[in-house]
């Protein structure tokens, strides 16, 4: 038995380093299971699999902002580092793909904030769900964040919580699964996964807010973005627009 993060390393014929960074983003498997502890030990003969994300393609640009299609398994703030004289607007979540929105001019960048704080941004999302999702609804509750082992945590806190609203559209049911349209008038972390999985549809994927269905990542894709007069539209890629 030796540790998952060293057996990448030999098989790779790379650094431990590198190897367990490969690990820590959630791109190593064993079969179909992903590796998730770099420390966790594992048979000697053991074969990964490493799942690369695409490139990072531009949606749109000019001297103000910067859209791209996150692939994902890639931080945020990784493509910031990436896209010069660039900073980032919001983020997504590792996991999450779609649209992530930079800008280059600051002042430009100040309004957008503003814009984001007056809830002037308009932000949709696709999602596979657990369970069936029958008809539209909106999610009216307050949400709170708190650090967990070094990572942030969510949950639905009537008392205590800031005001979230989802609304969710259902498009297409497969079996006990179903693709729905997410809405958010606001902007809290992790308030999808959260609010999807207070109702009991959890994300497909989204072991952390209770999905019992393995996947590769969360199946969450930011589809649509309009800020002031910008629209950016990002494709689902193929996870999202075939459930599997």
């Amino acid at each position: 038995m030796e540790k998952a993060y060293k057996l990448l390393g030999l098989q790779e014929d790379i650094s431990n380093k590198k190897a367990k960074e490969l690990i820590d983003r959630g791109i190593v498997y064993v079969g179909d299971k992903k590796v998730k502890i770099a420390r966790a030990l594992m048979e000697e003969d053991v074969r990964f699999r490493i799942e690369m994300p695409r490139d990072i393609s531009i949606i749109y640009q000019d001297e103000f902002v910067v859209a791209v299609d996150k692939p994902a398994f890639i931080d945020s703030y990784d493509i910031e580092g990436a896209i010069e004289d660039a900073e980032l607007l919001h983020r997504l979540d590792r996991e999450t793909s779609g649209v992530l929105v930079l800008f280059r001019d600051k002042e430009w960048g100040k309004k957008a904030i503003e814009a984001f704080k007056r809830r002037e941004v308009t932000k949709k999302y696709i999602a596979w769900v657990e369970g069936v999702v029958y008809e539209e609804e909106a999610i009216d509750l307050p949400i709170s964040t708190h650090k967990k082992g070094g990572a942030a945590f969510s949950k639905v806190d009537i008392k205590n919580g800031k005001k979230a609203v989802t609304k969710i559209k259902p498009i297409e049911i497969q079996g006990k699964k179903s693709k729905i349209e997410v809405e958010i008038d606001t902007g809290r972390t992790h308030q999808i996964r959260v609010h999807l999985s207070h109702i009991g549809h959890p994300i497909v994927g989204d072991e952390r807010y209770d999905s019992k269905t393995k996947a590769k990542r969360i199946l969450l894709h930011s589809a649509y973005l309009k800020i002031f007069d910008y629209e950016f539209i990002a494709k689902e890629p193929e996870d999202i627009l075939r459930y599997k």
